[in-house]
């Protein structure tokens, strides 16, 4: 029998970059009983998540939504437009698009890797440069997609989709855009439309702040078109079926109904205009971004993200002095403070921890986490610069939230 041994007291801290914590709201909306997936009290539900999704993507095109992870959202994207042996350009910034291109190669189709060489490349967004310079190259428009993480989980870098969007227009190719966005969706700005992206994949369990098993592809019309013609086996996966029966709140199969209850609270969270909408969404986390890497900085450690202009607003990855053991002191933190880091992944992995800031957080929540960081890494005996809780302490007390204004009834 599998037994946890939590702490006898208090709520433990879940500062990974994703599972995130689930809200008591939305947990309380996923416990309502089941109801009948072909009647029409799940259909007027569908429809309204179908509908406060799309408004998150920012697109007025169909948005698939699977019950599978994130890693099966990966896989519907790239059988739906594509056939084998197509050739695929994909960017490396790290864990994340390596597996993704892991995934593309035992599809059938042919990829190649481009980036930065060596760990350089992890600590980079996507150089929309490299990527307009090789589809230039391409004149006899062999590569069908290009495939790029929005942000990457492994390092904390958010990359500039709307500049991958410009490369390809400039090099006038006529690639689909294909954009992972599982960690940056409702917490990192993203336009699926405005951007130009194709197809866009996302997750329910970073932004969304609900358990991890539902996942989205974002479609564009060109998308759509592509898939009448693409030969890559699919059934499961088709979208052309899914889109028929989601006109009337349906799905061809067995939702997972009471997470599409967590989400249909979620987006209500999200989108409330009394809470300030999307845009206050992303406000918070940029500042709460900005808080810990004051930090961490004020530690006298190293950012994993090289590059200020995309720091990423979901996590922040800190690179641990040479000859320090990241796992070794992420479990003493987990030991002695019941307070969950990321791991360092792929090549990262032992060099650097991961402090996940998004979805149902505050400023306390985030102090009492940095806290832990710093008493962790002073009891591994990491010699530190200052305190990253007074930084953090000082830069939300003279940074404060903006509240929305709330109108009289």
């Amino acid at each position: 029998m599998l037994t946890l041994d939590f702490h006898p007291t208090g709520r433990h801290f879940l500062q990974i970059p994703g599972p995130s914590p689930v809200p008591d709201r939305i947990l309380r909306a996923m416990s309502l009983p089941t109801i009948d997936h072909r009647g029409p009290e799940f259909g007027a539900m569908g429809l309204r998540v179908l509908q406060g999704i799309a408004q998150i993507f920012q697109t007025r095109h169909p948005v698939i939504i699977y019950p599978a992870s994130g890693t099966g959202a990966w896989e519907a994207a790239l059988c739906n437009v594509l056939s084998p042996g197509d050739q695929v350009l994909m960017y490396e910034t790290g864990h994340f698009a390596s597996l993704w291109n892991k995934m593309a190669t035992r599809l059938g189709l042919k990829t190649e890797f481009l980036g930065l060489p060596g760990v350089e490349g992890w600590r980079r967004g996507v150089q929309a440069g490299m990527i307009e310079e090789r589809l230039k190259a391409d004149t006899q428009h062999a590569i069908k997609a290009v495939c790029v993480v929005h942000n990457e989980t492994s390092t904390g870098v958010t990359s500039n989709i709307a500049a991958v969007r410009s490369a390809i227009d400039a090099a006038k190719h006529p690639a689909l855009l294909m954009v992972d966005s599982i960690s940056g969706l409702a917490s990192a700005q993203y336009k699926h439309d405005e951007w130009g992206v194709d197809v866009t994949i996302s997750g329910s369990q970073k932004g969304l702040m609900l358990p991890p098993g539902i996942s989205f592809n974002a479609l564009s019309p060109k998308a759509i078109e592509c898939s009448k013609s693409a030969k890559l086996p699919k059934a499961f996966w088709a979208w052309d079926e899914i889109i028929e029966m989601n006109r009337s709140g349906y799905w061809p199969y067995t939702p997972s109904t009471n997470l599409l209850y967590g989400l249909a609270e979620a987006c209500d969270m999200l989108l409330a205009p009394e809470h300030g909408g999307l845009p206050a969404v992303f406000a918070r986390h940029e500042r709460w971004g900005e808080g810990v890497r004051a930090a961490v900085r004020a530690l006298g450690l190293e950012i994993q993200c090289a590059d200020p202009a995309v720091y990423s607003p979901v996590l922040t990855g800190v690179m641990m002095p040479e000859g320090v053991d990241a796992d070794a002191v992420r479990r003493v933190v987990y030991e002695r403070f019941d307070c969950s880091l990321g791991t360092g992944l792929g090549k990262l992995k032992g060099r650097m921890f991961r402090i996940g800031h998004l979805g149902d957080c505050n400023d306390l929540t985030l102090m009492a986490a940095l806290a832990g960081c710093e008493m962790g890494l002073k009891l591994s005996g990491v010699k530190l610069a200052g305190s990253g809780v007074q930084a953090a302490m000082d830069f939300f007390a003279s940074h404060p939230a903006r509240m929305p204004v709330q109108k009289a009834a």
